[in-house]
């Protein structure tokens, strides 16, 4: 089959969640197999099948498992390129269609290639028990991928998660604040789950043992051979990374987006969108008034401030195994869209201060980032990343207390050599003070509470190292240990002065001057095992056995000007950590799942 009929195949993106389809892809990168970025995903299964041809033309660099693999994944993305999965049967002349039972789905496409489908339902379940009782997760759901005229793709799908088990059970405190499981935030009857947690999705329906979470996707794009434009709801990551990116991480929940992507040729990309976050913020004068009252008062219900965001990347590939990306983005609370940030080619920062001169407002949130990652010898990938708040040359000066709101990560992937399937990741991050907060609760770099770049967020560290092995095709067996260490957290105030005061910045300029990493506050350690099997297409067994030691530390300093979050061990656990992990403990895991 020809070249050109993978630039006009579906452009519909490959969900984050396809971990294994990544781990096949990175390996076939970093063995120099084929030649793509990857600081910006998910990828549309365009540029998967694209990457899967490349793959098959170069078939003699694959080991014997490589060949299945990719064997598999042919088949798995037929419909992009122009073909039927395996087992196909031919419904008349002008169409073909197939429906297994053996790998449920069903899958159709027109002999002229106008129209293609494919409808897959996703199931799954996974029991991780401990001496602190059971955890049940079951989930449900179906996707479906639709392409029109070779230029329109649509797509959608819905997961609906369900958690039960005795662990989340309600915690009360003595000031009377309800905190489900160590909730960060409490709006009426809106609980938010602790930072590091596994469930996924927004939380929409709750138990005294349990709740429901929601996690739709779906969208519709316009594309052609130069690249697409879209409006769809889908997590997005930016920035080299394997463990957790801290430029976008895509572990918050998906937000509905116009984007845009450019791929006028092999060695450029840009990407753009405008996304509509949720602040959590309830807006004072923004509410329905409910027919019942509360005693003599009729009950208002408040909606949440307005929140939005925009950002774009330019990614260059100008050599083969060289790539680099350099971006900008803004977070701005306005009632409504502001146009300017509608233009997808602009630097946000120079719009904003065009847009708030002579205001009596504090100026949007805006950020730069940038993105590196070099292959210098066959199996090894270099790479790191860099996250900008803000910066100041003169905050480098020995002579200057303050340190620059900044995150860097640095790692390696080491692939195939001396042992084919055998892969060694590592990764290091350390994000400094209020690099991902501001002054205005509204325009943190958060979304539904979540923080959008690393999960640990401002003035933190991370560190993770990973050995896995892949024997066979569809079995992985994998070892990890994460250590993770937040230390003292600042909110990023603005400290109004009289008259007789220094002119300076004192409430940005007292936080930013506080020494970064000195008192840790929580450290979690992680040490897992993993072993996968796909024992049929598209359905897989896990079982995993994992040790943590999650731990507190207090911080009883006081000192207004620094805002410093004050709380005890206790405190910081809940904040952070659920209850079934708080602690030393030893869990084991053993899950189901069909869908790709």
């Amino acid at each position: 089959m020809g070249y050109g009929l993978l630039v006009i195949a579906q452009n519909i993106p490959v969900p984050l969640t396809q971990v294994k389809l990544y781990d096949f892809l990175d390996e076939l990168l970093t063995d120099g197999v084929v030649v793509h970025q990857t600081a910006v995903r998910p990828y549309s299964r365009q540029q998967v099948a694209k990457m899967l041809v490349e793959a098959q033309t170069a078939d003699s660099l694959l080991n014997v498992r490589q060949k299945k693999d990719l064997a598999f994944y042919l088949n798995e993305f037929a419909l992009e390129r122009d073909t039927m999965v395996s087992n196909y049967v031919q419904y008349t002349d002008h169409s073909t269609y197939n429906l297994s039972l053996a790998d449920p789905q069903f899958s159709y496409r027109s002999k002229n290639s106008m129209f293609k489908m494919r409808l897959r339902p996703i199931l799954g379940a996974d029991v991780t028990a401990s001496k602190k009782g059971v955890l049940l997760q079951r989930w449900w759901g179906a996707e479906l991928q639709m392409d029109i005229a070779n230029h329109v793709s649509i797509w959608g799908s819905l997961r609906d998660n369900s958690w039960s088990g005795n662990w989340l059970s309600k915690k009360y405190y003595p000031d009377d604040n309800d905190r489900m499981y160590g909730a960060r935030i409490h709006y009426g009857a809106s609980r938010i789950q602790p930072a590091l947690t596994p469930m996924t999705g927004v939380q929409y329906k709750e138990a005294n043992y349990g709740g429901d979470f929601s996690d739709s996707k779906g969208g519709i794009s316009l594309y052609s051979w130069w690249g697409n434009i879209a409006v769809q709801r889908e997590n997005i990551r930016w920035g080299d990374a394997y463990h957790a990116s801290n430029i976008l991480s895509g572990r918050a929940p998906a937000v509905p987006m116009i984007s845009l992507q450019l791929t006028p040729c092999k060695w450029f990309q840009f990407d753009y969108f405008h996304a509509w976050l949720v602040s959590n913020i309830m807006d004072s004068t923004y509410y329905y008034l409910e027919n019942t009252t509360k005693g003599d008062v009729q009950i208002k219900n408040y909606r949440p401030m307005n929140k939005f965001m925009a950002a774009n990347m330019f990614t260059f590939t100008p050599i083969k195994h060289l790539s680099f990306s350099v971006g900008n983005s803004i977070i701005y609370a306005e009632q409504t869209i502001q146009a300017a940030y509608l233009i997808p080619i602009a630097f946000y920062k120079s719009l904003d201060h065009l847009l708030t001169k002579g205001l009596i407002t504090q100026n949007q949130n805006s950020q730069a980032f940038a993105s590196l990652s070099v292959r210098p010898v066959k199996h090894l990938q270099l790479y790191g990343s860099f996250y900008l708040d803000e910066f100041s040359i003169k905050r480098l000066k020995p002579s200057n207390q303050e340190n620059n709101p900044i995150s860097y990560l640095v790692g390696f992937n080491w692939s195939g050599w001396p042992i084919k399937g055998l892969s060694l990741k590592g990764e290091f991050m350390r994000s400094y003070i209020a690099c991902y907060t501001h002054s205005i609760d509204a325009l943190t770099w958060q979304s539904n509470s979540f923080d959008m770049g690393h999960y640990m967020g401002d003035n933190a560290q991370s560190i993770y190292a990973e050995l896995a092995y892949r024997p066979t095709r569809g079995m992985l067996i994998k070892m990890s240990y994460t250590h993770d260490t937040k230390y003292n957290s600042y909110a990023y105030l603005r400290r109004y002065r009289t008259a007789t005061e220094d002119i300076r910045d004192g409430g940005i300029s007292e936080t930013l001057a506080q020494k970064p990493f000195d008192h840790a506050i929580f450290r979690n350690e992680v040490l897992r095992l993993d072993g996968i099997y796909e024992v049929h297409p598209n359905m897989y067994l896990t079982l995993a056995l994992e040790y943590n030691n999650a731990r507190g530390f207090d911080n009883q300093k006081t000192n207004a000007i620094k805002s410093e979050d004050i709380g005890d061990a206790q405190y910081y656990l809940d904040k952070y950590m659920p209850l079934y992990y708080q602690g030393k403990n030893l869990t084991v895991s053993a899950a189901f799942s069909f869908g790709f």
